[in-house]
């Protein structure tokens, strides 16, 4: 039997308002339910399947930055007031709150396997276990620590800051290794297989690091600093945000240094690409952006664009369920939504 290609269609499952700009979105670990962070603090608890609204937590006072689930009953939060705080949100009550070491909690990072979590504010990394208990207390590095990942296939974090890369075990107070760059790194990016780690740079570059040797390739070029990084799932594609178009770089071979990206046109010349979200396990790519348009990709197959949407407001979050098969949407003023292929 002859297959049939189809061009992907999408469907809007749901869609519902909350109060404001939406600076976080994550789907359950069993994708019940969907979590949204308003950036003035509240923290919205949904059915995933029916949009309906099932808690409001009262998040930080001063404003939430980022969350991440524990497990599928708990949901950990960070904000301005400088605590950690969990959730669970089955009752929509707090469990407990941490103190993460500054005033300014910036990001959160759980570990693949669930066992810890680590909290980034100011120039200091924390680490917690489920239950909250502290486990390390990692030396504070020279400037504002910006971001912090995972990385896959080894139990280690990954955090940036100007100048440079540490990575770090759960086990040692001292870094494992460094990558060092008089720089500012915004974003951290590993790809899938662990051979790559991408950074998205104050200086309008992205740069390209080599685990095995440690070397260091740059691309540049682009009209803005990067922000927004996104692996497929084979390692192979690197997608990139920096102004109005998406940039995605072939990264097989020897690499994509001094070669040229193919470029995805689709949003509007004066709104900035927000968000890029590849499937875990797909071809597709979703950008999203200032223009409020939500576009659909698969750059293996070129530059042609597969499907669109648009919302109110522009596109500051996009979330792929676990299966794949849904993507959900967060704007900057508060919509949320959910998409079917």
């Amino acid at each position: 039997m002859f297959g049939i290609t189809r061009k992907p269609h999408l469907k809007k499952n749901w869609e519902g308002s909350l109060s404001d700009h939406i600076i976080s979105l994550l789907w359950s670990p069993d994708g019940s339910r969907i979590a949204a962070a308003s950036v003035s603090g509240p923290v919205a608890i949904i059915d995933a399947v029916s949009g309906k609204l099932q808690h409001i937590l009262s998040g930080h006072g001063f404003g939430t930055t980022s969350i991440a689930w524990m497990d599928k009953s708990t949901l950990v939060s960070a904000g301005q007031d400088g605590l950690v705080r969990f959730w669970d949100v089955a009752s929509g009550g707090e469990k407990l709150a941490l103190d993460a070491g500054a005033k300014w909690v910036e990001r959160l990072a759980v570990s693949p396997c669930g066992s810890y979590l680590a909290s980034a504010s100011g120039k200091k990394v924390r680490l917690w276990d489920q239950k909250g208990i502290l486990v390390r207390d990692f030396p504070d590095q020279g400037s504002t620590i910006t971001d912090i990942v995972w990385g896959p296939g080894h139990l280690e974090l990954t955090s940036s800051a100007y100048g440079g890369i540490r990575i770090w075990s759960p086990k040692k107070n001292e870094p494992v290794r460094e990558f060092n760059w008089k720089g500012s790194v915004l974003r951290l990016a590993w790809s899938p297989d662990g051979k790559y780690l991408a950074t998205g740079d104050q200086d309008s570059t992205v740069h390209f690091w080599i685990r095995a040797t440690g070397q260091d390739l740059q691309m540049f070029g682009y009209p803005m600093k990067v922000r927004e990084l996104a692996w497929d799932s084979d390692s192979r594609f690197l997608a990139t945000g920096g102004g109005s178009q998406v940039s995605v770089w072939d990264c097989s071979g020897k690499g994509p240094e001094g070669t040229t990206p193919l470029q995805l046109t689709g949003h509007d010349e004066s709104a900035n690409v927000n968000v890029l979200a590849y499937q875990r396990n797909g071809d597709i790519l979703v950008s999203g952006a200032g223009d409020g348009k939500i576009l659909l990709w698969c750059p293996v197959d070129g530059a042609r664009r597969k499907a669109g949407a648009r919302l109110s407001g522009g596109v500051t979050q996009i979330v792929w369920s676990q299966d794949d098969s849904l993507f959900a949407v967060g704007s900057d003023v508060g919509e949320v939504a959910v998409y079917s292929i």
